[in-house]
């Protein structure tokens, strides 16, 4: 058996990212940039008032002063003409500052009357005017290469001027259940069979990573069947399966795609939930082989399909992250397998959170997952823990799933 750490770098070490497209900037949320976003233009384009007032001459702003009103410049009707002395220009938040101006009057320090205006308050040089440029140049590189785009980041690539964008290629990802005795929901379940849920885990967890999801036909426990399933996902980007991932008499998917060109890399980790884990190639295809006890099949997938996901739309493949909390309950000694305890998170003391395992954490107990808000982690051989200790775990509201 190989470690997590181990296991996850090998598999990020063989994959490389998708190829680049070009997309309309509304389809650019949660993709990762191929290139940099560059400004076409200055952002503000001009001088800009950054509040309603009175474009004028600093150095006869003074308070007591009276100046003549000599036109407008509401936003998106720039003042034709130039503040002259003695003059000001009624402006509006977002109207561009006039030829001749350095400041901006606010209204709430001024007293108007029919063509002038008195100031009230002495003008500084500068005051409330947003230099052009001030949030970016044209030219700049507002986004590096290898951001996954957010919706703030899309309303910075749109400030910019720029309606494309050069995003790598949403990873395509066949999802394979196998095994006789699985259905899906709604359809007739075999004698003692069991509603297949970790197609539909699998398919949700790769859209929140931001793949695009296959799912394909289950497969029985049938060499032949397997192996025409596995070779119908070769143009994806990476094959999932479930089930089948050990040696037992049943467990078919190395021996079925063996005759088909698969090349093994691994297949156990030291790890609880999710010993049986392969990892290998199908010609050209990476194969991740599931385990098929759900909460095994997606503890496995949040430590190596999420980062893989991730690989795969452009970005480094970061295990997920870690945060420091308090035990909320003993924690005996682990074996040689590293363990990842389904937990409750909770407030606790000058804002550490409090994890509480669940008291019974078997690998067919989906409720108890998809009530967890954490996974403890247990190091091979961690030595017994009272309740209150500091401990690491992976908080799963993070991950999207």
């Amino acid at each position: 058996m190989i470690s997590v750490e181990e296991a996850r770098a090998r598999i990020l070490a063989a994959l490389a990212a998708t190829p680049a497209e070009t997309v309309p900037l509304p389809a650019g949320w949660g993709r990762v940039l191929a290139q940099p976003v560059q400004a076409r233009l200055d952002q503000p384009p001009a001088d800009v008032s950054a509040m309603d007032g009175y474009a004028v001459r600093a150095a006869e702003a003074v308070a007591g002063a009276s100046l003549a009103v000599i036109g407008t410049a509401p936003a998106g009707h720039p003042f034709p003409g130039e503040v002259g002395p003695g003059e000001a220009v009624r402006i509006f938040t977002g109207g561009f500052v006039p030829p001749g101006a350095d400041a901006i009057l606010l209204q709430e320090d001024a007293e108007a009357s029919p063509g002038r205006v008195q100031v009230q308050e002495t003008v500084r040089p500068g005051r409330w005017i947003r230099r052009r440029g001030l949030d970016f140049a044209a030219g700049e590189a507002v986004l590096p290469t290898g951001r996954r785009l957010t919706a703030r980041d899309i309303g910075l690539a749109a400030a910019a001027n720029v309606p494309w964008l050069a995003v790598h290629r949403a990873p395509r990802i066949g999802i394979l259940a196998t095994g006789d005795e699985i259905a899906l929901p709604g359809d007739p379940i075999p004698p003692g069979g069991i509603v297949s849920s970790n197609a539909h885990a699998l398919a949700a967890l790769i859209r929140a990573g931001g793949g695009d999801p296959l799912v394909l036909p289950i497969a029985p426990d049938d060499s032949q069947a397997i192996a025409a399933a596995a070779t119908a996902a070769r143009a994806c980007d990476l094959l999932v399966t479930t089930g089948g991932a050990s040696v037992g008499d049943h467990d078919l998917v190395q021996s079925a795609l063996g005759p088909q060109g698969f090349t093994l890399d691994f297949w156990k980790i030291a790890m609880r939930p999710g010993k049986p884990l392969i990892w290998g190639r199908l010609g050209a295809t990476p194969v991740l082989g599931l385990p098929g006890n759900p909460v095994s099949a997606l503890v496995c997938s949040v430590l190596f399909l999420l980062p893989a996901l991730e690989r795969l739309s452009g970005l480094p493949g970061a295990p997920p992250r870690t945060i420091r909390a308090l035990a909320g309950a003993p924690l005996p000694e682990n074996d040689r397998r590293f363990d990842h305890l389904r937990a409750r998170l909770e407030p606790g003391p000058e804002g550490v959170p409090v994890a509480t395992p669940f008291p019974v954490q078997d690998s067919s107990m989906m409720k108890t997952l998809a009530r967890a808000d954490a996974l403890i982690l247990r190091a091979p051989g961690a030595a017994a823990l009272p309740e209150g200790a500091s401990i690491e775990v992976i908080p799963l509201g993070d991950l999207g799933i």
